[in-house]
């Protein structure tokens, strides 16, 4: 019986994987990571986005946690990567906003490099 219930198990487990596969989010290539460094420039979308530069052709959209009210008005940004120095996805990276009171940090949510349609797109507006 024993040997029956561990054969349906597998064979479900078998079935399903593929499935499972399918859904699962692919993982990060180091070519969609970027170093703070390497940044040269930014543009503001709208107050919970930023498009990053790092040549004309990589650029790198990011999604802040909360929305930034103060960095349409900004004329420079910095971005501070947590605990390594590339920022491949969400929470690896904060947008720091100076201030004339100090400075506020905005985490990100999510990081994801365009693609070259988006970036004829973005051009053309």
């Amino acid at each position: 019986m024993r040997v029956l219930i561990g054969s349906i198990a597998l064979a479900a487990l078998l079935t399903a994987g593929p499935v499972l596969a399918a859904g699962a989010k692919p993982e990060r290539s180091k070519s969609a990571c970027f170093r703070p460094d390497d940044v040269n420039g930014f543009t503001v979308v709208d107050d919970r986005t930023v498009d990053v530069t790092i040549s004309p052709k990589t650029v790198y959209r990011l999604t802040l946690f909360s929305p930034s009210p103060d960095i349409d008005w900004s004329l420079r940004i910095g971005i501070y990567s947590r605990g390594r120095s590339w920022v491949c996805s969400g929470y690896d990276a904060e947008i720091i906003v100076p201030e004339t009171t100090g400075r506020r940090r905005y985490p990100v949510t999510d990081v994801r490099k365009l693609t070259p349609e988006e970036l004829a797109a973005e051009k053309k507006k």
